[in-house]
């Protein structure tokens, strides 16, 4: 078979990989780089572990080369190694240890029929003699890179030294090579992308800097390179640069952050067609009140509510997902917005929060930020302390009430009423002219049952002005009926 019979092989792509795990049985990946001598000697215990489990495929990754499989385990450290049976991964190993390897193979592999195996009891019945000559050498030379890189600081003068990189130009390029004289294939794409659209972009040669190589992987969280970065945020590497672009979005992302082809000197500005049903501008922002409102009732909706592109199940881009598994790392309950069901939402936020990408992230009505700051504030542990702080109803409801100026809260939607009360005072409020916010009580069992206490209002739907209470259907309709509703909402 195909890599095995003692022969380890090199894999070439994702698509290689997968016909590999489609064929079933032992399949064991040693994830190594060119500059890791702990790799390199592991790479040794590795092919005589292949001698002696001749029934298992044994394929060698090159981490850095093959991003994509990389990526698809996970793979941040190297020597890695990942063991699958039957076309699914039951194992990993992390960092040079010989006897862990031996023995995790012949617990997933069988043991071998060797009568004159001295294996020590360290090793169980995996290792022959070559093996164990090769153990002694590695233990000789102490050959756990992951020791050696646990054990080196990422220093704050690094950090510092690799946040000025990354912020010093719009379009940031850490890659191996040039521009001129890429030296991997991935970076060259990458190099063919940024030039086909017509951007500026500064570069960075992490083969002349072992220390900016390896703290970039920790600094970014992505054991790959090329890593390309727009006004201080990961995009991503080759692959979701690949995508970006032939779907376009990498020309909407570099538009959104201002940052223009160089044949392109005019002005070029947010152009979005926000104009509500009836609703007038409120604000600076261009945003009419009624969608100014439903944003801000959004963003309150929870305590922690995050913005993404996908669900939390099934993200659609690789930051939402980044976001998405810190949150579920700190065990935080939080809800989520799908901004690409919906475009009028998609467009607006980024005017309303003065933030023109995804995801964004929130906390009791704060913008915090996407996926960079986001993990920045785990590490530093500034994230934790914030979710533990407890948010009231109180607060969450004056910050509802206080969404928009005029403020309804209803059961249903201005163009969806769910009760006759509600559809009566929304047409009195457009006969009027009146511009006004929107909270559906039937989606938040929380929302409503506390407003009734807060406003000591037993029904809905309950109307508010400036944040002060005016009244439900029967005083609306009154006030009406009197000439007052307009007037009152005016003041």
């Amino acid at each position: 078979m195909v890599g095995g019979g003692g022969m380890v092989k090199d894999l070439g792509s994702k698509e290689e990989l997968d016909r590999v795990l489609r064929g079933g049985g032992t399949v064991i990946l040693h994830f190594w780089a060119t500059w890791c001598e702990a790799s390199k000697q592991m790479d040794q215990l590795f092919a005589h572990l292949s001698t002696d489990f001749p029934h298992a495929l044994f394929f060698r990754v090159e981490a850095e080369e093959q991003p994509e499989i990389s990526e698809e385990y996970s793979v941040s450290v190297v020597p890695y190694f990942v063991f699958c049976k039957d076309g699914k991964t039951v194992d990993t190993l992390d960092g040079a240890n010989p006897s862990n390897l031996a023995n995790k193979i012949a617990k997933l592999a069988g043991s071998i029929d060797r009568a004159d195996s001295a294996a020590p009891a360290s090793l169980g019945m995996a290792a022959g003699p070559a093996v164990l000559e090769t153990v002694k050498e590695i233990s000789k030379e102490n050959g756990s890179s992951q020791t050696r890189n646990s054990s080196s600081n990422h220093t704050e003068a690094l950090d510092k030294h690799l946040q000025q990189l990354v912020n010093s130009h719009p379009v940031f390029l850490f890659m191996k090579g040039s521009p001129e004289q890429p030296k991997c294939g991935f970076s060259q794409k990458v190099v063919n992308i940024l030039k086909d659209e017509g951007v500026e972009f500064g570069s960075f040669d992490i083969l002349t800097d072992n220390e900016v190589r390896e703290g970039m992987k920790k600094f970014s969280n992505w054991p790959t390179f090329p890593q390309l970065y727009c006004k201080g945020e990961l995009l991503g590497g080759c692959d979701i640069a690949v995508a970006m672009h032939e779907s376009g979005e990498l020309k909407e992302v570099f538009k959104d952050h201002g940052i223009l082809p160089l044949s392109k000197t005019a002005d070029v500005t947010l152009s979005v067609d926000l104009t509500d049903k009836g609703g007038a501008t409120s604000d600076a922002s261009g945003l009419s009140s009624a969608l100014a409102s439903r944003l801000a009732s959004l963003i309150n909706s929870s305590s922690v509510m995050l913005f993404m592109e996908g669900k939390p199940n099934e993200p659609q881009c690789l930051y939402s997902r980044k976001v998405v598994e810190i949150l579920q790392h700190e065990k935080v309950k939080f809800e989520s917005f799908d901004i690409l069901t919906d475009d009028e939402v998609r467009k607006g936020l980024k005017v309303f929060s003065n933030w023109s990408s995804y995801p964004q992230l929130y906390i009791k009505g704060r913008l915090i930020g996407g996926s960079v700051i986001v993990l920045e504030m785990q590490k530093s542990g500034e994230l934790n302390k914030l979710l533990a702080e407890k948010v009231t109803l109180e607060d969450r409801l004056r910050s509802l009430i206080s969404a928009s100026e005029v403020m309804l809260f209803m059961k249903g939607t201005p163009d969806d009423p769910r009760c006759g009360f509600s559809r009566k005072v929304v047409d009195a409020l457009r006969k009027e002219g009146v511009s006004f916010g929107h909270f559906d009580i039937l989606t938040d069992d929380e929302v409503r049952q506390g407003l009734k206490t807060f406003s000591n209002w037993p029904t809905y739907p309950q109307l508010y002005y400036k944040g002060e209470f005016i009244g439900g259907c029967d005083i609306l309709l009154e006030m009406q009926e009197g000439g007052e509703l307009k007037y009152a909402l005016s003041e």
